[in-house]
C-alpha cells in the first residue's frame, strides 16, 4: 500500500463558527484559510455543505466558494462535499458552471449523496428523503449538463455547458466507492469523521476502477484531521480541548456545562464514539505531524491529503497549515 510519500496536500474549511465568535467572523476566517494556503503551496480548499449546524457555517457552498474565490488569485476551490440529493442537477451545474465560467481552472465539484442534516432539516429543504436513491443517476444528469451533453432533452445548463468541471465522488462507505470506480471519476473519503470502513473502501475503488474520459487512472483524496503546534505537548493540550468541546457540542448542543459534566460525557459510550471519529488525527510539532502524514498516506493507500485543521480558533487553523507546510 501507499503510491507516494510525499502526496498532493489540500485544505478542507469547515467555516468554523468558533466559541464566541459569529458566522460573519466564521466566513472572513475562511477567506484568511485560503488566502494563507495559496502561497503555501496547498492544491485546493474544499468547504462542505451542512444545514441547521450552529457551528458551520458554509451551507450555502456555492456563494462561499465564490466569495473566497473573488478574494484569491490561483489556488483551486470547491465542494467537499455538495450534497446532491438536496438540489436539482441542473441547479447544481448552474451554480458551479457560472463559478468555472468567472474563475476558470479553479473550480472542483465534490459530490455526496447524505443530507447533511437531520431529518427535519431534510423536510425543511423540501427534499424527499428517498432521493438519495437516485444519487447515481443524478450524477450522471449533472456530468451530461457541465460537458454539454444533456441528458435531458431540450435542457442546457447556461452557464455550464462545456465548463466541464471536475467531479468528485465522496463518502464514507463502499457504495461510493463503487460508484466511483464505476464511473471512473477521483474518489474521496471521509475519513476525518467516519474512519471505519476507509482501507476497504480504497481497496474496492482501485480494483474495480474503470478509465474514463475525465480520469485514466484511480486517485484517492483522504481526509485526516490535523493539529499542529510549535511542539508535541502544545499540540497534545489542544486536541484535548478540541475533542472535550467536540464532544460536548455533538452530545449538549447549546447547553452550558460545567468541566465535570464535560468530563463525564467524554467518558460516556456516546463520548467515545464522538472520539472515534477523529481516529485520523496528526497531532504534534511539524515533525511529527510529517511523520504521521507520511504514515497515513501509506495505510490509506491516497493520492491526495484532505487536511482538515481542527484547532478552535481561526489564528491557530492557520498556523497548523504555516507549520505543515513548513516540513515539507
Amino acid at each position: 500500500m501507499g503510491r507516494f510519500t510525499e502526496p498532493v496536500l489540500s485544505v478542507l474549511d469547515l467555516a468554523i463558527v468558533s466559541g464566541g465568535a459569529t458566522e460573519r467572523e466564521a466566513l472572513e476566517g475562511s477567506v484568511a484559510l485560503a488566502r494563507c494556503a495559496e502561497p503555501l503551496g496547498f492544491e485546493r480548499v474544499w468547504y462542505a455543505e451542512h444545514h441547521n449546524m450552529g457551528s458551520i457555517a458554509s451551507s450555502a457552498t456555492s456563494v462561499l466558494i465564490a466569495h473566497v474565490a473573488a478574494n484569491t488569485d490561483t489556488i483551486r476551490l470547491g465542494s467537499g462535499g455538495i450534497m446532491l440529493p438536496n438540489h436539482s442537477p441542473l441547479v447544481i451545474a448552474e451554480q458551479f458552471g457560472t463559478l468555472a465560467t468567472l474563475h476558470p481552472g479553479r473550480i472542483d465539484l465534490g459530490l455526496g449523496r447524505a443530507p447533511g442534516t437531520d431529518q427535519v432539516t431534510v423536510r425543511a429543504l423540501r427534499r424527499d428523503p428517498a432521493a438519495a436513491e437516485h444519487f447515481p443517476q443524478d450524477v450522471l444528469e449533472l456530468q451530461g449538463y457541465l460537458r454539454g451533453e444533456s441528458i435531458v432533452a431540450g435542457v442546457k445548463a447556461v452557464p455550464g455547458a462545456g465548463t466541464n468541471v471536475p467531479i468528485y465522488i465522496l463518502g464514507s462507505s463502499l457504495f461510493g466507492a463503487q460508484l466511483a470506480a464505476e464511473l471512473g471519476l477521483p474518489y474521496g473519503f471521509a475519513s476525518h469523521f467516519a474512519p471505519e470502513a476507509l482501507t476497504r473502501a480504497v481497496a474496492l475503488y482501485r480494483e474495480r476502477f474503470k478509465p474514463s474520459e475525465q480520469l485514466d487512472e484511480p486517485y484517492v483524496v483522504a481526509g485526516v484531521n490535523v493539529i499542529a503546534a510549535e511542539t508535541d505537548d502544545e499540540a497534545e493540550t489542544e486536541r484535548q480541548a478540541v475533542l472535550r468541546a467536540r464532544v460536548a457540542r455533538f452530545l449538549a448542543g447549546d447547553r452550558e456545562l460545567s468541566e465535570d459534566q464535560v468530563d463525564q460525557l467524554v467518558a460516556s459510550p456516546q463520548g467515545r464514539q464522538v472520539a472515534a471519529m477523529m481516529t485520523y488525527t496528526a497531532v504534534g510539532s511539524p515533525a511529527s505531524v510529517r511523520r504521521y502524514l507520511e504514515e497515513f498516506t501509506r495505510h490509506a493507500d491516497a493520492d491526495e491529503l484532505m487536511l482538515s485543521p481542527a484547532s478552535r480558533r481561526p489564528e491557530e487553523r492557520i498556523r497548523t497549515l504555516e507549520l505543515v507546510a513548513g516540513s515539507y
